[in-house]
């Protein structure tokens, strides 16, 4: 005698629990996944100028994606914030109307910014006339920007978003200068020098340091500040390298910058 054990049919009833569980699993995964992808608002994006081929960054809107679609087309938003600009944009012209600045504008600008950072204003004509012979867009082969100068990274720790705007460099430079004969206890070897070759380098050198580039500089710059007719303030610093009078014991007379 066989005997035969019916088996139940599986119905669909009995996996309602875990296809219900799944669903849940899969709703909330779907919906932390939409929340990670919200766009950030702001991104550093690279440009690149195609007629020169120069690199910069500017702080902009990112572009828009599939889960954000009324986000501002990245092509057509307007920088925030840039070091410089290509020099298409940046030099003298209808675009840039600051640009087109002549002598009797920078003169200007020395002066305010010199009375504003109590400074010598001849001081700050001789750094100038030194860094860029009065040429608002002078770049430096260091990529060293505009009237006074200025590298990237010392235009950013002075609040500088356009190197190329006199009013900003010069204002800027006069600080700048202004920092470095405070940091140096009003020694005009040693700022200048700093000015031209960084405090990192006049630290270590414990002085002047030893490039031709940066003691010739010096030289310069006091050349145009104590030369007659400069226009210098008497009194705050002396010229230590003048060329003076001076009697040896026998009654001869000596001209010595010694």
């Amino acid at each position: 005698m066989r005997i035969r054990t019916a088996i139940p049919a599986c119905s669909p009833k009995a996996h309602l629990p875990w296809q219900t569980r799944s669903l849940w699993r899969a709703c909330f995964g779907l919906a932390a996944l939409a929340l990670c992808l919200q766009p950030a608002n702001a991104q550093i994006a690279k440009i690149i100028d195609d007629s020169s081929g120069r690199h910069f960054f500017v702080n902009s809107d990112p572009a828009p994606s599939r889960f954000a679609p009324n986000v501002t087309k990245f092509a057509t938003t307007k920088p925030r914030a840039t070091i410089f600009l290509p020099a298409e944009s940046s030099f003298p012209g209808r675009s840039r109307p600051a640009m087109s600045i002549d002598r009797d504008g920078a003169e200007r600008l020395v002066r305010e910014a010199a009375e504003r950072h109590h400074m010598d204003p001849a001081l700050v004509r001789a750094v100038i006339e030194t860094e860029s012979g009065w040429n608002a867009t002078a770049k430096s082969r260091k990529g060293a920007l505009g009237l006074m100068q200025l590298i990237p990274t010392t235009a950013v720790r002075f609040g500088v978003n356009d190197a190329f705007s006199p009013q900003q460099n010069v204002d800027a430079g006069v600080r700048y200068l202004k920092t470095l004969l405070q940091r140096y206890n009003g020694n005009l070897d040693l700022a200048l020098a700093a000015y031209n070759a960084g405090e990192g380098a006049v630290d270590r050198a414990h002085g002047v340091p030893a490039f031709r580039e940066t003691r010739d500089y010096v030289q310069k710059v006091q050349n145009a500040y104590f030369r007659p007719g400069s226009g210098r303030m008497e009194g705050l610093w002396t010229n230590p390298r003048a060329i003076r009078k001076e009697p040896d014991p026998t009654g001869r007379v000596i001209f010595t910058n010694e």
